[in-house]
């Protein structure tokens, strides 16, 4: 199969491996920007769901759950995660290596009608190479999350990042009208300042905004985010506040705006 997701997900599947192969035994256990989760923890939870798509056995359910888990997905989430939490991290990053070893090769023997199937996914039903870029992002995120939690920025660039990009691209809408809720008349621009640069600019009109290439007025606020913050922000990782405190975000224009729209990023839950 010549499916671009398939080259893609090895690519940061691979990515990953090599980031926990660098990672001291104490380091596993370091919380990251997840609530709850160590960095073995975002290992586990990326093997639980290769895992399920093999149509591999669950993990045993616990008999109770942290408050942090909230629904049926997180409950899958956190039986995964404490079944391998005793284990070592080189342990859970081997397991990591076979269990993608093993996607990589059922994605290979899928056929073009296999990827154009719609099916369930976390964004509704979709095709299936849709699917799989979902969890290139799911992957990418997590990756990103890992690296924050031990010092080791990276993977900040490339193919899979533009596929990343172009997922929060399309969420910059909803965030801007729905979650920021901004008046008619805005034009909210995000200014990427890299290592992956990007300018997107949101207009609202007739109570719809989207992302447009050519705005008809100027900037009402502007966002200036280097890439790891834009991400960690619409992750949901970080607060505006966070990104301020740390020097990452800046704000420009009607700074009322501008805040109300940073504080209203975190669109993935």
């Amino acid at each position: 199969m010549s499916e671009e997701s398939i080259a893609l997900l090895s690519a940061c599947w691979a990515s990953i491996s090599e980031l926990g192969a660098s990672i001291e035994t104490a380091e596993w256990d370091l919380p990251t920007d997840c609530p709850g989760w160590s960095v073995r923890d975002n290992v586990s939870h990326l093997i639980a769901i290769e895992r399920r798509l093999l149509g591999l056995p669950a993990d045993p359910p616990l008999s109770e759950y942290p408050a942090y888990v909230k629904n049926e997905i997180g409950r899958f989430n956190e039986d995964a995660i404490a079944l391998r939490r005793p284990r070592s991290g080189a342990d859970v990053l081997a397991e990591f290596d076979d269990v993608v070893a093993q996607r990589e090769r059922a994605l290979a023997a899928m056929t073009t009608e296999d990827f154009d199937k719609a099916g369930w996914s976390p964004i509704g039903d979709v095709p299936y190479r849709r699917f799989m870029i979902v969890r290139l992002f799911d992957c990418w995120v997590h990756e990103q999350d890992i690296r924050r939690a031990v010092n080791r920025p990276g993977h900040l660039t490339g193919p899979v990042v533009d596929q990343a990009m172009a997922m929060h691209r399309d969420s910059l809408g909803f965030v801007v009208g729905k979650r920021a809720g901004a008046p008619d008349g805005s034009v909210v621009a995000f200014s990427v300042t890299g290592p992956t640069i990007a300018h997107y600019i949101v207009e609202v009109s007739d109570r719809r905004a989207k992302v447009v290439d050519n705005p008809t007025a100027s900037p009402t606020a502007t966002l200036t985010v280097d890439t790891e913050a834009f991400n960690a922000l619409l992750s949901g990782r970080w607060t505006a506040d966070d990104a301020l405190a740390r020097g990452r975000l800046k704000l420009d224009g009607d700074t009322t705006l501008a805040t109300t729209v940073a504080g209203a990023m975190g669109y993935v839950f």
